[in-house]
């Protein structure tokens, strides 16, 4: 009995010991500590009140704990958006669309896209201090309502000139596109974005702090797009590798600033050492804390063309879970932190709500890591 007991002490102190631990940690220290697994559906703010509500509903009654949500315009829009989605329980991946023209003085002129594609604001315009005054503006209200952001995502595949104004769309494509930084058509305009875009992150982040229910949000630099230098050619729009691209941003101190990199993987349908090849490699700059920066990856998907009821959505499926596998292996290394696949239900090839339900692959995109799906 003796025994008994002082294993028993021995277990309560240890319990005790675990407990205040658990309770010194700032507020979402555990779930920093995990991989996030979620989806997109951003621009909700495009949506009636009514469609918002059913949207979400939809996403949080199929188990998926992780969404990434847009602050947009109307903004108003996206905060009500926020506080559903907060309400349901859902853990907000914040991404803020750059292209908001209240972040850009009223004489900045978009960058043309020859029709071909959207125009857009260039990086190299953005105004400071505006985007500090419209950020703190939004995110009061979002902390007036008691919303709490689990991460925030400032721009969106700034290396790519469909987002990104200081890259040029060629006005005919069929010539190649550039292949380095060395390359692009107007560097010093490119460079004074990315000094820009440090100075965004850096606003963000102080921001951030002075929230009360956000203060410890994580910061992810902007998902990276995967384009390749084929696809930039046909369409005569500039690029740059995202390991290049982020190079260019640790040169500017990011590191300092951020959590993780963002970077988005289209791989489209190979086998699985091809699939394996495409994500180890794209990912290779992605490091664990101490050596680097993890990544998120704040959009994947993989494309289903098949869209007549009921769904037959078995090749996905097996390619959905092949890429799980490479990400989960980069997660157990800690070079990867999250994954949110894209999307639920606005791009009609890659959406997996489909026929009223979430897909088979839709299922396998976003279940939590588990031997079904990492293995």
């Amino acid at each position: 009995m003796r025994v008994v007991a002082q294993t028993r002490a021995r277990l309560a102190c240890a319990l005790a010991v675990l407990w205040a631990f658990a309770s010194a940690l700032p507020a979402g220290a555990a779930e920093v500590l995990s991989d996030r697994i979620g989806i997109n559906r951003v621009n909700l703010a495009w949506l009636s009140r009514g469609d918002q509500e059913r949207v979400l509903n939809e996403i949080a009654a199929s188990g998926i704990t992780h969404v990434r949500l847009s602050l947009s315009r109307p903004v108003d829009k996206s905060i009500e958006a926020l506080e559903m989605a907060d309400r349901r329980g859902l853990k907000i991946l914040l991404e803020i669309q750059l292209g908001n023209k209240d972040y850009y003085p009223a004489e900045a002129r978009s960058r043309t896209g020859f029709g071909r594609i959207w125009d857009v604001q260039r990086l190299s315009d953005l105004d400071l201090d505006l985007y500090r005054a419209q950020l703190r503006s939004a995110l009061r209200r979002i902390d007036e309502m008691g919303i709490r952001i689990d991460a925030v995502e400032p721009g969106n595949e700034i290396n790519y000139s469909a987002y990104n104004g200081d890259l040029v769309v060629y006005e005919k494509p069929g010539r190649q596109t550039p292949r380095s930084v060395s390359e692009v058509a107007n560097r010093s305009a490119l460079e004074r974005g990315l000094d820009a875009y440090v100075g965004a992150l850096r606003i963000t982040r102080e921001e951030l702090r002075a929230t009360a229910y956000s203060r410890d949000a994580l910061l992810i630099s902007a998902g990276l797009s995967d384009v390749g230098t084929g696809e930039a050619d046909r369409r005569g729009m500039e690029r740059l590798e995202p390991g290049e691209f982020i190079s260019l941003l640790r040169k500017r101190g990011i590191d300092a600033l951020v959590d993780g990199y963002g970077i988005h993987v289209y791989p489209g349908r190979k086998d699985d050492a091809a699939l394996a090849r495409y994500v180890t490699t794209l990912l290779d700059f992605c490091r664990p804390e101490g050596e680097g920066k993890p990544c998120w990856v704040s959009e994947w998907g993989i494309a289903n063309t098949a869209l007549s009821c009921p769904v037959d959505d078995r090749e996905r499926e097996v390619v959905v879970r092949a890429v799980r596998r490479s990400f989960a292996e980069l997660m157990e290394k800690g070079r990867l932190k999250a994954a949110f696949y894209y999307d639920w239900d606005t791009q009609p090839v890659y959406r997996v709500w489909r026929c009223g339900a979430l897909s088979p692959a839709g299922v396998a995109a976003t279940e939590a890591n588990s031997g079904g799906v990492a293995r």
